[in-house]
């Protein structure tokens, strides 16, 4: 696995290193030691989710889990491409309401990894999109909270412009308190 990291603390694209020969190729997509060693992070994956929007322009997010239990995430897209953000909610980091996008593909196979403190929300850029989450704690629905994909003080934007799909959970998302 190779890290490029962005201008987010914490936030790294992640690239597989494919070995490849005429069967096709194998390559790592989770190592917990590589996360800690070369990305810095302690990220023991306890809980995988996958999702499949069907259509192109579909939004979902900006979600996150709140303290104490906080989630990091490796995110990877199976089917299609989308344009996954991360936006810094933690307080102390020196990139806090700034946030960071990457183009994650079939094609690619590459990864986004979120730390704790960060929300994280997609739009897909093409129908049938299947995006596989690795998540570092587990899912408490009272603790499930999120962000506005309007909200001022991030200014997020979204490559296909408005959202052709958005669940009313996610339109409801209020603008950032922090």
């Amino acid at each position: 696995m190779i890290f490029h990291p962005t201008k987010i603390s914490g936030v790294f694209e992640v690239e597989i290193e494919r070995k490849e020969d005429d069967r096709g190729y194998f390559a790592r997509t989770f190592c917990e030691n590589e996360l800690r060693e070369k990305a810095g992070i302690e990220f023991r994956s306890v809980q995988a989710n996958l999702s499949l929007s069907k259509k192109k322009g579909t939004v979902r997010g900006m979600h996150y889990q709140k303290a104490p239990h906080w989630e990091a995430k490796l995110i990877t897209c199976l089917e299609g491409a989308i344009y996954y953000l991360a936006a810094d909610l933690r307080p102390a980091s020196p990139t806090h309401k700034q946030w960071v996008a990457i183009e994650l593909t079939s094609e690619k196979r590459n990864m986004i990894l979120i730390p704790e403190g960060c929300a994280g929300g997609s739009q897909t850029l093409a129908d049938d999109c299947e995006i596989l989450y690795f998540m570092s704690d587990t899912y408490y629905p009272d603790l499930a909270a999120g962000i506005s994909i309007k909200d001022p003080q991030f200014n997020f934007v979204w490559p296909l412009g408005e959202p052709t799909v958005i669940s009313e959970r996610d339109l409801a998302l209020p603008h950032y308190i922090g």
